[in-house]
């Protein structure tokens, strides 16, 4: 479903959370009552809830922080400015990592960044769906070319990457957070966001990256049906009903820009020791699936190139460089 303009200066009178009449918001947007029912209407189809009360008028299920670049740059440092070649919010697009990955082809320079609202076909780690609301999560992406690093040095960039979500969410008082191997963010055994880097290029680089982060800070029980794994969001980690989201993704980007641009130096050799005391893996009966295998076994945690190693039931050891992995329970 397209985002009108006139269905996205709905959702901005709305995104205070309070009730606003059919009549108010008619006047306002200098259109009929019926013009307004019809654009308030399709609000479901973005993910958005919200209430209709006789007298009152419409509210939002849940008050909204729309992405704002002017606030997001205020909680950028000046170093991760340099670095940003042009930032980019959508409204609404396919997908963050897809857009990206489009303009690398047609030559688009190291440290573009783009976000969206609202993701109508958002890509998750092996082709999944991510569910993808309007104005409630974290959407982003970010191009970057790497001169000297092939896709294989590159291979530990999404561990790397968990390590600077975490940075920036304890600055937040945000904590209880871990990381599964190799590119998922969790809480309390939950999924609360995934991590997708796609790279391409020569063997021995140079090389593109473009690396995505989805971040649930809220998602409703009506978006999550489709979500076949347990879930989680920030506000129910951190008890905090609203969240600074602009702020949030200032400090986001301060992290994983730090991270990214310094990659190419320090490898993921500098992030090991540190990944390891969020691993929610570690000492798990978990299962290792490959294309046409199934492996069983005890994690034993990560090696020094970042692959998950699993105890077989035969006492070997065996070191992964990717597949799916899962708790026996999930």
């Amino acid at each position: 479903m397209h985002i009108s303009q006139r269905q996205k200066s709905i959702i901005k009178l709305l995104a205070d959370g309070a009730f606003h009449s059919g009549t108010e918001l008619a006047a306002t947007l200098g259109v009929s009552r019926s013009a307004v029912w019809k654009q308030i209407n399709g609000l479901s189809d973005l993910g958005l809830g919200y209430a209709s009360v006789s007298g009152k008028g419409y509210r939002l299920e849940k008050p909204l922080e729309l992405l704002s670049q002017d606030q997001i740059y205020q909680g950028i440092n000046s170093n991760t400015r340099e670095l940003i070649s042009s930032f980019e919010i959508h409204d609404q697009i396919n997908s963050t990592n897809s857009y990206l990955m489009a303009c690398a082809r047609n030559n688009a320079p190291s440290g573009l960044i783009c976000m969206a609202e609202h993701q109508i076909a958002g890509k998750g780690r092996r082709g999944r769906h991510w569910v993808s609301p309007f104005g409630n999560n974290i959407y982003l992406s970010i191009l970057w070319r790497f001169q000297q690093s092939g896709p294989e040095v590159l291979s530990g960039l999404s561990l790397a990457i968990g390590i600077a979500v975490i940075r920036a969410l304890k600055q937040h008082h945000i904590h209880n957070i871990e990381l599964k191997w190799p590119n998922d963010i969790y809480s309390q055994g939950k999924k609360l966001g995934g991590i997708l880097v796609e790279v391409s290029g020569e063997s021995e680089g140079p090389c593109v990256a473009i690396i995505g982060l989805g971040l649930n800070l809220y998602l409703s029980e009506t978006e999550a049906v489709t979500i076949t794994q347990a879930w989680t969001d920030l506000t129910k980690v951190s008890g905090q009903n609203r969240l600074p989201r602009n702020q949030l993704v200032g400090t986001l980007l301060n992290q994983l820009i730090a991270v990214i641009s310094g990659y190419e130096e320090v490898g993921i050799k500098a992030y090991l020791d540190e990944w390891r005391t969020y691993d929610c893996l570690k000492n798990r009966q978990a299962t290792m699936r490959l294309a046409n295998q199934q492996i069983n076994g005890i994690v034993e945690g990560i090696d020094s190139n970042g692959l998950l190693l699993i105890k077989r039931p035969d006492g070997t050891v065996q070191a992964f460089a990717s597949g799916e992995v899962t708790f026996n329970s999930e």
